[in-house]
């Protein structure tokens, strides 16, 4: 997608954002963040504000109700405002419950995207960007929960010495049952969450992929461009 020529900036990123490009790239930007920023200290405030943007811009790509999207604005504050109290004061509970409300605002924003997508009439770059977006955010998701049971429990959330990134890794190659087995949850919830990604992510790929097949019409819009 491209900037039309004489277009307003203004005009061009909210196109962008209505197609979930920005979604996307602030999606890409939270998985770089917590795969290379130390999870403490003011390096997971800044973590946190952009995966708080990530939901709320989410949720107005997905054309969430404003009801929705002025409560996910209060909880991503709310979050924001824990991680900074953490930052100074220190509190582990803080900072995990802070990531347990960015994994709810994450979800809430998967389920009103998720819609918007299977709602689409035919697959075009809109659809294709909500649903790589959709998948990487659970990804997302999971991190930040599995974070905020750590935080939480007090303790290491593996089995392993943990390093910077684990978790984010983890919670991707068991989105996609890659399966490594390097990093393995140390005691409950923590395996039943993960169990849970693995099923999410197996029957989100086979129902999505099944959905936008269906929606696939190859060739109409080139032939619509003939017609006209």
């Amino acid at each position: 997608m491209m900037r039309r020529p004489g277009e307003r900036w203004t005009r061009f990123a909210a196109r962008i954002a209505n197609a979930f490009g920005l979604v996307l790239v602030l999606v890409v930007l939270t998985y770089v963040l917590l795969s290379v920023v130390p999870y403490h200290g003011w390096g997971v405030v800044g973590t946190l504000v952009v995966s708080c943007a990530c939901a709320v811009v989410a949720l107005v790509s997905g054309e969430a109700r404003d009801v929705v999207v002025r409560g996910a604005v209060i909880a991503a504050i709310a979050a924001v405002a824990l991680a900074v109290v953490y930052a100074i004061a220190g509190g582990s509970v803080l900072l995990g419950t802070a990531s347990l409300i960015v994994a709810v605002l994450l979800l809430v924003a998967t389920a009103e995207v998720l819609g918007t997508v299977i709602g689409e009439r035919e697959v075009g770059f809109r659809t294709i960007l909500g649903a790589i977006s959709v998948y990487v955010i659970l990804g997302l998701l999971f991190a930040f929960l599995y974070a905020g049971i750590a935080k939480v429990q007090g303790g290491s959330f593996f089995q392993e010495p943990t390093q910077t990134g684990d978790v984010m890794f983890f919670s991707i190659t068991t989105l996609t049952t890659t399966g490594y087995g390097n990093l393995i949850p140390a005691a409950q919830p923590g395996r039943m969450i993960s169990g849970l990604e693995m099923l999410l992510g197996q029957i989100f790929l086979v129902t999505l992929i099944a959905g936008l097949v269906s929606l696939w019409r190859p060739g109409i819009r080139g032939r619509r461009g003939m017609e006209s």
